[in-house]
């Protein structure tokens, strides 16, 4: 496995995990200035919009990421995945996100995401 595959792989698991622990430092640290985020309601949020709601409790548990297909195109990546997790009624749920990444300065930050349940 190449370092930069490993390297995502790695950031790809830090960033469900992130949304799941709502973790606003580490989103902090991996998103680019110029990030935007799709929701599954359809708004479009910037970098700081994206950190406010990360800073809410989420409704979901044991969000887990299936699937992942990364693909590197030199310094630009998209990550592909299938997630599964539990509503806050308790029901097996699905959903897909979609991830582009751009290594800047030896550094891989998330520049967009695209999340749908």
């Amino acid at each position: 496995m190449s370092d930069d595959l490993e390297r995502l792989t790695a950031l790809n698991r830090d960033y469900v995990a992130s949304v799941q622990n709502c973790d606003v430092k580490r989103f902090d640290e991996i998103l680019a200035p110029e990030f935007y985020c799709s929701n599954p309601d359809k708004t479009l949020v910037d970098r700081a919009a994206f950190l406010e709601q990360t800073a809410r409790p989420i409704a979901i548990r044991n969000l887990h990421a299936h699937d992942v297909i990364i693909r590197i195109m030199g310094e630009f990546a998209i990550i592909h995945a299938t997630t599964s997790y539990t509503t806050a009624d308790g029901q097996q749920a699905t959903g897909r996100y979609t991830d582009c990444w751009a290594k800047k300065n030896g550094k891989w930050l998330a520049v967009s995401a695209h999340v749908s349940r």
